[in-house]
């Protein structure tokens, strides 16, 4: 039998039964809810051939560790998405799109992170084995079913990887505070990869030597910093804008 893993809260069990109930093993809900929405999740469920599970808040606590459930749980069987960079950007059929996540910790920023990918159509997901979060399931439960559908590639080198990139004709744009040219103001339409780094501390040294370009969201405002899922979304938007929003 496959390997299963847990997921919770409403968002991410509705869309792994929307997009793939075949891969929910089971859901566990609440018997204490009997309101509209749980309601409406088990209908789904049902019409999906998924078994429903009544169980008390106290074995849901134990399922996902005391997080923030919403009294409801899922077991499922992880859809296999690409592993290697390659095995991505051998399929393809338009330009890559790629967004490269240095430092990122926070288990809420990678799930944000990757909602937004997904909205925006990228293609993978690079991230360092180190000094990152992984996926787990707060990050799941934050992508709202976006961790199913968008290749998350650790590597361990990430310099390398970069490198391994330019090799195949994408370039590179980091995003940074100090650059001199302006989001709106780069050609971002072909084969590209997109790199933020945390909150704070920005892109490491080496992963900034490593980019192409970089450039700066313009900021009108007195706020000197964006979150970076925040960051995510608006220079994955511009890199849609400029090459168009067909689906």
């Amino acid at each position: 039998m496959s390997e299963s893993r847990v997921i919770h809260g409403f968002h991410a069990v509705t869309s792994n039964l929307r997009s793939a109930s075949g891969n929910v093993r089971e859901i566990f809900v609440d018997a204490s809810r009997a309101d509209k929405r749980c309601a409406d999740l088990i209908k789904l469920a049902e019409a999906g051939g998924v078994r429903v599970i009544t169980v008390d808040a106290r074995r849901l606590d134990g399922m996902t560790g005391n997080a923030r459930h919403q009294g409801v749980a899922a077991n499922v069987v992880p859809i296999k998405l690409a592993t290697h960079i390659d095995d991505v950007l051998e399929t393809l059929t338009e330009p890559a799109l790629l967004l490269i996540l240095d430092g990122v910790t926070d288990p809420h920023n990678l799930g944000a992170c990757l909602r937004v990918a997904d909205a925006m159509g990228v293609h993978a997901v690079i991230a360092p084995k180190d000094r990152a979060v992984g996926l787990n399931a707060t990050v799941s439960k934050v992508a709202s079913g976006a961790a199913e559908t968008v290749p998350y590639i650790p590597v361990t080198n990430l310099a390398r990887t970069m490198k391994e990139l330019k090799d195949r004709n994408i370039w590179i744009s980091g995003a940074d505070e100090h650059a001199t040219v302006e989001l709106h103001q780069a050609k971002l339409d072909g084969a590209r990869a997109l790199v933020l780094g945390a909150e704070g501390e920005g892109m490491r040294r080496l992963t900034r030597e490593n980019c192409d370009e970089l450039v700066r969201i313009p900021m009108l405002g007195g706020v000197e910093s964006l979150n970076v899922s925040v960051s995510a979304g608006i220079c994955l938007y511009e890199a849609r804008r400029q090459r168009g929003f067909k689906k």
